[in-house]
C-alpha cells in the first residue's frame, strides 16, 4: 500500500509522456499468490514531448528481469515505479514481474474474488499488474495471452485463439491502460446476439457464478436496449465482434467500462423479480447503459489526464439519463436526478470537499470520483444542450466523434467543437468547469402597465478552490401562467450572464404567475417567493409542480422545527388533490408524497444561520408523515387497493409506478393500523419490491421481528438480498437505536466487512441515517470511525469514500462538533494511514 505522504499534482503541470507505445503484448501465468506477467512493449520517442525520462509506473511488483531489445538491463526501482536508460530510437521493452492477486485486498489491479481472477484498473490499478506508463494519454493496442486452469479466460477485444488452459485476445482499438481487463474463473455465460445498424454480428455474453444464471435475462435485455438506443439517438455503433459482461462480488464501484469486457459489481447487473426491487431493476438498466455508452464517450475518445475525468463521466451520465428518460418517465427521472443532486452534490459544493467539475489539483485521484464530477458534470452537458438547442447539440457531438476518435482529449477540445459548429463564444460558459460552488439565483418581480419584469441576481458563495467566483451563464427555462391557471406564455429559455439582469414581458393584461427554472434547467439554488400553492395546482411543467409541493412541505417542516408549528394545511390540501388525480402517473404521485431528506433540511437551516438539531428535524418529519396519513386517510385504502398489480411481474415503468404509489399508501396506512396490512402484504408477496417494502414498514412500526427472522431464513444464501436485510434494519431503526443496531449487525456471522457491498449496506446505512448517525452521545461517529480505521489498510478506496459522512460536521452544535472532531483526529493519527484516506480526512478537518 502507498503511504500517506502527500504529493499534490496540478493540472497546469501536465506534460506528455516522453514515448509513444505502438503495441503491447502481455502474457499472464495465473497462480493465486504468484501470478507472473510477461510484457513486451514497443516504445518510440514522442516528438511532442520535451521530457524524455523513461519512467514506468509500478507498485507492489516483484521484477524478475527486464530487457531492452533483447539485452538485459538493471533499472532503478522505487515504490512508485522504475527508470531506465533507453535509446533515442524505437525499442522493445520486455519484463517479467510477479504479483499476488490473492493478497490484493484493495481490489485494484489483478485480484481474487470468490475464487475468480478479475481486474480493476481505473484510475491507477494497472501499475499493480506490470510496469507501464499508467496514464490515460498513453494509448496502444493490446494482445493478451492468459495461461491458467480456469475454464473461462477473458480479456479485452476479440478472441484470437484458445485451447485447454490458455486463451489469446486482441483489442484492435488503442486504449489507455486503465481500460485493460482480465477475468478468469469458473463462470457460466448467458449468451445473446446483436446485429448493428450496419450489419455487424456481435456475440453477447453475461458471465456469472454458478447459481446466478436465473438473474441474467434482464441485464441482457438492458444491454440490447442500450445498443439500439445509442445507434438511434447518437449514431454510435458497436465496434468489436464480441461484448462481454462479468458479474463480480467484490468490487469497489458499480461497474467498469473496460473495452469489450465490462466488469460489474454483482449488485449492478444481477436481477430477478424474487430478489430485486423495482429500484434495483432501474438502477441496473441505467448502469448497463452507462458502461456501454462509454464505448464511445470514454473508450474511443478518452481523457488526456485525470483532471479531465468529467469529460467522459459527465457526458456519459447525461447520456444514461437521456436513455432512462426515454425508457421510462422523463419527469420522474428528472425529479429523481435532482433529488440525488441536491442530496449529494449540493452537499459536496457547500463543504470542505467542494471542487470544480474539472479540479485544478489532487493528491489521490480516486477521491475525485465524486458527485461533482459525475452528476454536476452531467448537468453542465444538459445546460449546454439547452443553450444551443437539440439539433445543434447533435451536430456538435457528431463533430466531436469525427474530430477526436482515437484521441485523449480535454474539456477545451469538447467546448471547441461546440464553438466551431454553432459559432457561439462559450468562454464564460466554461466557468462551470473551473468554479466550485452552487450558484444562488435570486428573483424579483415587478408589474407596470402591461409589462411584467423579472430581475435575476446571481451569487456563488466563495470556497477554498474558488475564492472569487465570477458570474456564470445560467439557462433559465421559464413560463408565465394566467390567473385561471392557463399558460400566458409558454416555456422560454433566458440566458443569465451578468451578476444582475432583467427581462421584460410586455403585453400581459394581468399580472402573471411565473414558473421559473422549469425542468431544473440549471443546478442552482433558486431564491424566489413563488406562489407555490397556485403552481402546485396549475403548473404545466411537471418538475416545477413537484418543486412547488416540495417547497411547501419544506417551508412547513422548517416552521415546525423552528417554532413548533403544525403542518401547513395549504400543503396538505394541495397534496390531497394531486394524489387523488388519476390522470397523473402513479410514480409521479408517489414522488409528490416524498419529503425533503433530513440532511437537506439540516443544510437549509445551516444556510439560513440556524444550528440544525437532528432530533428536532426527525420529529418534524415524523409529525408531517402523521399529518399526511390523516389528510389522506379517506383515500389510503382505495388507492392502495387500486394499485396492486395482479399481472405477472414486469419491471417496466407502468407496473413500477403502480407499486410505488401503492407502497407510498402502505407507508401511511401502517401509521394508522400498526402494520396489519403490511404484514398481509409481506405474507403474500411474490416479488422483492413488495416483500422488502412491507418488511421496512413493519420494522418502522416495531412489528418486524418475526418477518426479519423469516426473511433471513428465506434469503440467507443470497448475498445480494442479505445486503438489503443488513441495510434495512439500520435505516429503519429508531435514532437512539441506530448505532446499536449497526453494532449488532457487525457481529452477525454473515457480516463480511471486506466485501464493499456488505460494508456499505451496514455502515453506509448508518451514515445515511441522519438522526441516528448524529446521535447526541456520539455513538454513530465512534462506530463509523472504528470501522474506517479497521478497513483502511485492507481497502483504502472504500474507506476514503465513506469518510465523506463527516464532511458536514461544521454545521452542527458545539457538542457534536467536538465529538466528530475527536473521531477525525483519531483517524488522522492512525499509523500507516493510506494516502486516499489521509487526503479526505485532511480536507474535512480543515473545514
Amino acid at each position: 500500500m502507498r503511504d500517506a505522504a502527500p504529493q499534490t499534482i496540478y493540472l497546469k503541470d501536465y506534460t506528455p509522456f516522453g514515448f509513444t507505445v505502438e503495441e503491447v503484448h502481455l502474457t499472464f501465468d495465473l497462480a493465486p499468490s504468484a501470478t507472473r506477467v510477461t510484457s513486451r512493449i514497443k516504445f518510440a520517442p514522442n516528438p511532442d514531448a520535451t521530457d524524455k525520462t523513461f519512467f514506468l509506473h509500478g507498485e507492489e511488483l516483484t521484477l524478475r528481469w527486464a530487457k531492452i531489445d533483447g539485452e538485459t538491463v538493471e533499472p532503478s526501482i522505487t515504490a512508485e515505479g522504475l527508470t531506465c536508460d533507453v535509446p533515442n530510437i524505437p525499442f522493445v521493452w520486455e519484463s517479467e514481474v510477479q504479483i499476488d492477486p490473492a493478497g490484493n485486498t484493495a481490489l485494484e489491479g489483478l485480484y481474487r474474488s470468490s475464487g475468480m481472477y478479475c481486474t480493476q484498473c481505473e484510475a491507477e490499478g494497472f501499475r499493480k499488474i506490470t510496469y507501464y506508463p499508467d496514464r490515460p494519454d498513453v494509448m496502444s493496442t493490446f494482445t493478451v495471452r492468459i495461461n491458467g486452469p480456469e475454464p473461462v479466460l477473458l480479456s479485452n477485444g476479440n478472441p484470437v485463439a484458445s485451447g485447454k488452459g490458455w486463451a489469446e485476445w486482441h483489442d484492435p482499438w488503442p486504449k489507455p491502460a486503465y481500460l485493460f481487463a482480465l477475468v478468469a474463473g469458473e463462470l457460466i455465460a448467458h449468451p445473446g446476439k446483436f446485429t448493428t445498424m450496419n450489419g455487424r454480428k456481435v456475440e453477447l455474453n453475461l458471465y456469472v457464478r454458478p447459481g446466478d444464471e436465473h438473474k441474467c435475462a434482464f441485464g441482457m435485455q438492458a444491454l440490447k436496449a442500450s445498443m439500439v438506443w445509442d445507434e438511434k439517438v447518437y449514431g454510435r455503433e458497436y465496434d468489436l465482434d464480441i461484448f462481454n459482461i462479468v458479474a463480480v462480488d467484490d468490487f469497489n464501484m458499480g461497474a467498469m467500462e473496460n473495452k469489450g469486457l465490462n466488469v460489474f459489481n454483482s449488485s449492478a447487473v444481477l436481477a430477478s423479480p424474487e430478489t430485486s426491487t423495482d429500484q434495483n431493476f432501474e438502477r441496473i438498466e441505467a448502469i448497463i447503459a452507462h458502461e456501454y455508452f462509454h464505448n464511445w464517450t470514454g473508450n474511443r475518445i478518452t481523457c488526456r489526464d485525470w483532471f479531465q475525468l468529467c469529460l467522459k463521466e459527465g457526458l456519459t451520465v447525461y447520456r444514461d439519463s437521456q436513455f432512462t428518460s426515454d425508457m421510462r418517465s422523463a419527469p420522474v427521472k428528472r425529479i429523481s436526478d435532482v433529488i440525488d443532486l441536491r442530496g449529494r452534490q449540493f452537499t459536496e459544493d457547500q463543504g470542505p470537499l467542494a471542487h470544480p467539475v474539472r479540479p485544478e489539483s489532487f493528491q489521490e485521484i480516486n477521491n475525485f470520483y465524486t458527485a461533482t464530477v459525475y452528476e454536476k458534470g452531467a448537468e453542465v452537458i444538459g445546460m449546454l444542450r439547452t443553450l444551443v438547442g437539440a439539433d445543434a447539440y447533435s451536430k456538435a457531438v457528431d463533430l466531436y466523434f469525427d474530430r477526436h476518435d482515437g484521441q485523449a482529449c480535454t474539456i477545451e477540445d469538447w467546448i471547441q467543437v461546440f464553438e466551431d459548429s454553432t459559432g457561439r463564444d462559450l468562454g464564460q460558459f466554461k466557468r462551470w468547469y473551473s468554479q466550485a460552488g452552487t450558484p444562488h439565483l435570486k428573483v424579483a418581480e415587478s408589474y407596470e402597465g402591461d409589462t411584467y419584469t423579472l430581475t435575476f441576481t446571481q451569487h456563488t458563495p466563495p470556497s477554498a478552490t474558488t475564492p472569487d467566483p465570477k458570474p456564470q451563464v445560467i439557462p433559465v427555462a421559464m413560463g408565465l401562467l394566467a390567473a385561471d391557471g392557463s399558460e400566458a406564455m409558454g416555456t422560454q429559455v433566458l440566458e443569465i450572464t451578468k451578476e444582475t439582469q432583467s427581462f421584460s414581458f410586455p403585453g400581459q393584461p394581468a399580472r402573471p404567475v411565473p414558473s421559473i427554472l422549469r425542468g431544473f434547467s440549471a443546478p442552482v439554488v433558486l431564491d424566489h417567493s413563488a406562489d407555490h400553492a397556485f403552481l402546485l395546482a396549475h403548473d404545466t411543467d411537471p418538475f416545477n409542480r413537484w418543486e412547488s409541493a416540495r417547497a411547501l412541505a419544506k417551508g412547513s417542516l422548517m416552521a415546525t422545527i423552528r417554532q413548533g408549528k403544525a403542518p401547513d394545511s395549504a400543503y396538505l390540501g394541495g397534496l390531497t388533490k394531486v394524489v387523488a388525480d388519476d390522470r397523473l402517473d402513479p410514480a409521479y404521485r408517489a414522488l409528490m408524497i416524498g419529503l425533503p431528506a433530513q440532511s437537506e433540511l439540516a443544510a437549509s437551516l445551516h444556510a439560513e444561520g440556524d444550528v440544525p438539531d437532528p432530533d428536532a428535524i426527525h420529529l418534524a418529519v415524523d409529525a408531517m408523515r402523521e399529518a399526511q396519513a390523516e389528510a389522506l386517510q379517506d383515500m389510503l385504502h382505495p388507492l392502495y387497493d387500486a394499485h396492486q398489480v395482479t399481472q405477472d411481474y414486469a419491471p417496466d415503468a407502468a407496473q413500477s409506478g403502480k407499486r410505488a404509489l401503492g407502497n407510498a399508501m402502505l407507508a401511511l396506512i401502517t401509521r394508522r393500523d400498526g402494520g396489519a396490512v403490511a404484514q398481509a402484504q409481506y405474507d403474500a408477496a411474490t416479488n422483492m419490491t413488495q416483500q422488502l417494502a412491507a418488511l421496512g414498514f413493519l420494522i418502522g412500526a416495531e412489528q418486524g421481528d418475526a418477518a426479519l427472522g423469516a426473511f433471513e431464513a428465506q434469503w440467507k444464501d443470497d448475498r445480494l438480498v442479505m445486503d438489503k436485510w443488513f441495510g434495512l434494519q439500520v435505516m429503519k431503526a429508531k435514532p437512539d437505536d441506530a448505532a446499536d443496531t449497526a453494532t449488532a449487525l457487525t457481529r452477525h456471522h454473515d457480516f463480511n466487512w471486506k466485501n464493499p457491498n456488505r460494508f456499505r449496506a451496514t455502515l453506509g446505512a448508518l451514515a445515511m441515517h441522519h438522526a441516528g448517525f448524529h446521535a447526541k452521545d456520539g455513538s454513530g461517529y465512534a462506530l463509523l470511525a472504528d470501522w474506517l480505521i479497521k478497513l483502511d489498510p485492507v481497502n483504502p478506496q472504500t474507506t476514503a469514500r465513506m469518510c465523506s459522512a463527516f464532511q458536514t460536521w461544521r454545521r452542527y452544535d458545539a457538542i457534536r462538533q467536538t465529538l466528530i472532531k475527536a473521531q477525525l483526529e483519531r483517524i488522522a493519527n492512525t499509523p500507516g494511514l493510506s494516502r486516499d484516506t489521509a487526503e479526505m480526512i485532511g480536507r474535512i478537518r480543515e473545514a
